[in-house]
């Protein structure tokens, strides 16, 4: 005669055998995280470089070239109109022929056309190769978050962006303690400073996109270093993200699609804020990004482009330590919307200290707050999209969000010109970015986003 097995242990079975499989998943996680997230990371180091390495070039460049701030902010916003036309075909296209030849075969194209920028010698020649590398690097960031979406749960998602997204404030923070330095090489082999900061950061990206095509696999399928148990659990552990989400902790949904055509779910209501939310944050991102050293400058006028460039890379210092830790603390608590609103409402505050004080230790904080206030905000915003968007809309709808978000970033450089010229000062720039990030603050409170149900998974991080 059969025996039933007391509840509570089955209880302690099923509990051990949860624990055995959070474990594993844990273990197989780790194994991709060490294999993909250092490169990826050391790829957007590159990217990012060639995209903002013309802010430290600007110390000098604007004189040689007689550049106006207008101007000067005029070549930064071509770059990204270009790069925002071609962010969505490029991820398409890296959605059909696979990450490891879309991304090499970009990261040679666009490291050639920044290195090209050495040889501008007007603002219409700096115009056109702004261009280039606008649509050559645009289907980089949002190829990158959409591919890893492909290797990374839901569930580590969090500090898996923040170690990639670190690439961003470690790039500025030492591209602006090298940068400075290699400004210092004026005249060397009749070059400018400013020519060999394009060459000598403009180069390893041509490099690095040889080495992707053998490094890169375009799917954990693909993947010759994951055993087939291991696959196997990655897929189960990836399978989350294309079942219903809850919206908020309990209340379930039978598609995040609702039932829609992708053309309907792309321009729906939801997708919108997304946009208009990320535009909102992106504007304080090109803001430390390309008037940062010019920043420090505004209130550090007798110091060296050298001195200069360490002092710009005292915000990133502080904005690294503070992506990694509020990463996995979103993780480990599963919550995104809060996590999201205290660093943009952080950000916000910054601008307004660099803007309303004049004490130099003040603006510097300010500063320190707005780089990393946006920062963090921005990886724990790439957690958000896949909670309304079907996995069918996530290839598209990355890449929409991301190019309304950079729409910011070609404005930006633009206004903050145009009233820093009309002022002489960065000051009104700096209530702009305020005000526009307390806006996107507002818009991510109407956000359907809020807490995952809590996993052993996130429980034991």
């Amino acid at each position: 005669m059969l025996q039933s097995v007391p509840s509570g242990v089955q209880s302690l079975s099923s509990g051990t055998e949860a624990s055995r499989a959070v474990e594993v998943e844990k273990q197989v996680v780790g194994k991709v995280s060490k294999r993909l997230l250092w490169f990826i990371f050391l790829l957007f180091v590159f990217s990012f470089l060639d995209r903002i390495n013309i802010g430290f070039a600007g110390l000098t460049m604007m004189k040689d070239l007689g550049l106006t701030s207008t101007q000067f902010g005029l070549a930064t916003t071509l770059f990204y109109i270009a790069y925002i036309a071609c962010g969505i075909p490029s991820n398409i296209v890296l959605a059909r022929i696979g990450a490891r030849r879309w991304i090499g075969t970009i990261m040679i194209a666009w490291g050639l056309a920044s290195t090209a920028t050495m040889f501008a010698t007007s603002p219409n020649t700096l115009y056109l190769l702004r261009v280039l590398v606008g649509i050559t690097e645009a289907g980089f960031l949002p190829g990158m978050l959409l591919y890893m979406t492909l290797w990374f749960p839901p569930t580590y998602r969090a500090r898996a962006n923040a170690l990639f997204m670190i690439a961003m404030p470690v790039t500025a923070a030492l591209g602006s303690a090298l940068s400075g330095y290699i400004l210092g090489l004026d005249g060397t082999l009749g070059l400018k400073g400013w020519q060999w900061l394009f060459m000598l950061e403009g180069l390893p990206s041509a490099i690095l996109g040889l080495i992707v095509f053998s490094y890169l696999d375009a799917k954990p399928e693909d993947a010759k270093w994951l055993s087939a148990e291991e696959k196997a659990v990655l897929a189960r552990s990836l399978q989350a993200q294309r079942m219903p989400t809850p919206l908020k902790a309990g209340t379930a949904v039978p598609d995040a699609s609702g039932g829609r055509s992708l053309f309907a779910e792309l321009t729906s209501l939801t997708v919108i804020k997304f946009a208009v939310a990320y535009f909102c944050l992106v504007n304080t991102l090109a803001m430390v990004a390309v008037w940062a050293p010019l920043i420090v400058k505004s209130f550090s006028a007798d110091a060296s482009n050298s001195t200069i460039g360490l002092l710009a890379a005292i915000p990133q210092v502080v904005t690294i330590i503070a992506m990694i830790w509020w990463g996995r603390r979103s993780d480990r608590k599963q919550e995104r919307r809060w996590h999201l609103v205290l660093p943009m409402l952080m950000s916000a505050a910054g601008w307004l200290f660099t803007a309303m004080s004049s004490n130099p230790a003040i603006q510097m904080l300010g500063v320190c707050m707005a780089s990393a206030g946006s920062y963090t905000a921005m990886s724990i915003f790439w957690t958000t999209p896949d909670q309304a968007l079907s996995f069918k809309a996530q290839v598209i709808g990355i890449a929409v969000i991301n190019a309304m978000g950079n729409i910011s970033s070609a404005l930006n450089p633009l206004i903050v010109g145009w009233l820093r010229d009309a002022t002489h000062s960065f000051t009104s720039g700096l209530l702009y970015s305020s005000a526009l990030m307390l806006a996107g603050v507002i818009i991510v409170l109407l956000l359907p986003i809020g807490g995952r149900k809590k996993t052993a998974a996130a429980l034991s991080a």
